[in-house]
Order: C-alpha cells, then structure tokens, then sequence
C-alpha cells in the first residue's frame, strides 16, 4: 500500500479517491446557506429583508443582473468574453488567449458556457409563504469561467454558475504548479510522456 503524500494526509477528511500524479485539481466550492430549503430562505431574509420578492421572476432577475454585470465589467476591462457551444472544448480555447508576457497575471479570458447546476424552484404555500424545491433534474444554465494567470498556480480556471446559488470550481493544474515550484528552486525539468 502507498504512503500518502502531504497534501493528501493533511486534507484527508476533505478528499474523495486518490491520485498517482499531480494533474488536475478540481476543487468544488458552495455556499452553505444556498444547499437547503429552508436556510436558502433565511439568506434571502437577510439579503431582502424578507420572503416577499423570493420567487422565480425574481431568481431569474439575480441570475440576469450577474450576467450584465459580468459582460459590462469585462468591456470595461478589455478582457475577452466568449459563449462557447455544447462541444467547445474551453480549456484548449482558452490556451490560444494566454498572455505572450511570462509576468502577467490575473484574468485573460472569460468563457461562458451551459451545464447542469442546483437551480430552486419557488411555489407558494397555502400561508403565502414560499417553499423551494431543486429542480430536478438539474437544468442547464449559464456557468462562467474564469481564466487566471496565478504566480504560484500558473494558468487556473474559476467556473462559476450564473444561477442563485451561484456553485463554483476551482480548476488547477498540477503540473505547472510543479513547473513552477521546480523554476522557482533552479531545478531543472522535462514533460514526460
């Protein structure tokens, strides 16, 4: 039996399966209060003031508002913006972006493209108060990417779901973290096959 490495000793309780190699780091984040019901509801209290405006029209007007203010922040910004196609292939379009200059760093790319997310369905009670369910199955909504230069990281991606509760990953490549680590201790390396 294989000894665990640091990372995954240190994270054991947080970790699923396990890994022969550093590649991909896939991350899931969420927002706790947007997995249930119930708390969903105590959220949108705290973020409104009240249960009056929780509904779909209102749902629909956050996910909207997100998506504005993405694509006016990125004209801004000059930061290309691309809707990309059910088979697009978004993390090799996104290499025919990454910046000429091996100093830069921050965000060079947003992608936006549909997948499945945890979207809330709102009905009203017989009390007048709203009670959520998820959709099921998960409907297909936008998700934006974010494609990031980080010093330690290299080339990262942030996806994140235009839709309330607004999940999120984070995708990291682990050999140019290698790469990087090896560059920054003079070591010298090769891409194996």
């Amino acid at each position: 039996m294989k000894q665990p490495d640091d990372l995954s000793a240190y994270y054991e309780e947080l970790l699923e399966g396990r890994y022969d190699c550093v590649d991909r780091i896939v991350l899931n984040g969420y927002f706790p209060l947007g997995q249930q019901g119930g708390a969903f509801r105590t959220w949108w209290r705290a973020l409104t003031g009240s249960d009056a405006t929780l509904d779909a029209d209102h749902l629909m007007q956050m996910a909207g508002r997100f998506s504005r203010r993405v694509h006016a922040w990125a004209r801004e910004h000059g930061i290309p913006l691309i809707h990309c196609p059910p088979d697009q292939r978004k993390h090799e379009l996104a290499e025919k972006y990454l910046p000429a200059d091996p100093q830069f760093r921050g965000l060079f790319l947003i992608l936006v493209a549909k997948a499945p997310a945890l979207v809330w369905e709102v009905t009203t009670c017989k009390s007048g108060a709203p009670h959520l369910e998820r959709k099921k199955p998960w409907p297909y909504v936008n998700h934006y990417h974010f494609h990031l230069i980080d010093p330690q990281w290299g080339h990262l991606t942030i996806k994140m779901s235009g839709h309330p509760p607004f999940g999120v990953q984070i995708m990291l490549n682990g050999h140019e973290w290698v790469e990087r680590q090896a560059r920054a201790q003079a070591i010298s390396f090769g891409e194996g096959g």
